[in-house]
């Protein structure tokens, strides 16, 4: 009787642990690592490849060449996502009613769908929606939603860092949220991650990738004043740099307070010339 109900503990003991690795196995948690196969990794300095042919939401084939001769903010989406690149959108109409910059005059927008199913009609639905929520029907002609076939994405998904993978089960893209500012010519200048995204930060980025062309005397001041964190993705105040500003402008102050000061002397020693003059004859 004991050997009986040994052997039978032993063998629910066998098959709970079956059952656990069996549910290893198959658990769709378990189809990729995000960790490996999800994220987003800088590539500061690289050259996106240009090159490449995507279609815009007329379906005309266009050159990504065409979209980049200045400061670039770039999205990488796909249309038919239940929630994050909703995220990622909508914060994009926010960041672009509460910049000074002008969308097609300083920059242009460039959202990419990374699935290769999606269509030209979907992407101007979806264009249409957010031109819409913008409130600024000018701003259609800079903002560009781009579609592509599978090797295309790729190629461009890769050498801009962005990593994602296909949930078989789940039947969608598991990625990770954030927008890049892409300097004139390709070049990967600034990573913003998440789904919001500070105005002033993005402002700084778009400046800074325009190479001095962009933005206004205020914006190339601050930029002196404040400091790209390629790990956190933000500008923050580079104190040594405001330090050698403030030096200068009180050399600059005290210089034209002296300037002041003799110009002042000078005038009222020539007047008391001018009036001993007068008294001596």
């Amino acid at each position: 009787m004991t050997f009986t109900r040994l052997f039978s503990t032993l063998c629910l003991v066998s098959l709970a642990f079956a059952s656990v690795a069996s549910a290893q196995r198959f658990d769709p948690v378990q189809r990729f690592s995000p960790a490996q196969d999800v994220g987003i990794d800088q590539r500061l300095g690289d050259k996106l490849p240009l090159d490449l042919t995507f279609r815009d939401e007329t379906g005309t084939p266009r050159k990504l060449a065409e979209f980049f001769g200045k400061p670039v903010l770039l999205s990488f989406v796909y249309f038919e996502c239940p929630m994050l690149c909703t995220e990622v959108l909508n914060e994009e109409v926010r960041l672009l009613k509460a910049l000074s910059l002008e969308p097609g005059k300083d920059f242009e927008i460039v959202t990419i769908s990374i699935d290769p199913k999606d269509t030209p009609e979907l992407a101007a639905k979806k264009k249409q929606n957010y031109v819409g929520d913008l409130g600024r029907p000018e701003v259609a002609p800079a903002w560009h939603f781009l579609v592509g076939d599978a090797a295309a994405i790729r190629e461009l998904t890769a050498a801009a860092g962005f990593r994602y993978v296909y949930d078989t089960e789940q039947k969608q893209f598991a990625h990770a949220g954030g927008v890049i500012v892409v300097g004139p010519g390709g070049v990967l200048a600034k990573y913003f991650y998440g789904i919001e995204y500070s105005p002033r930060d993005v402002r700084l980025g778009l400046v800074e990738a325009g190479q001095g062309k962009v933005g206004s005397i205020v914006d190339q001041v601050l930029m002196m004043c404040f400091h790209y964190d390629p790990a956190t993705g933000r500008y923050t105040l580079a104190v040594m740099s405001v330090v050698r500003i403030l030096g200068v402008l009180t050399v600059l102050a005290i210089a034209s307070f002296v300037v002041r000061h003799w110009v002042r002397e000078s005038k009222k020693a020539a007047g008391l010339r001018a009036a001993t003059a007068g008294e001596s004859r």
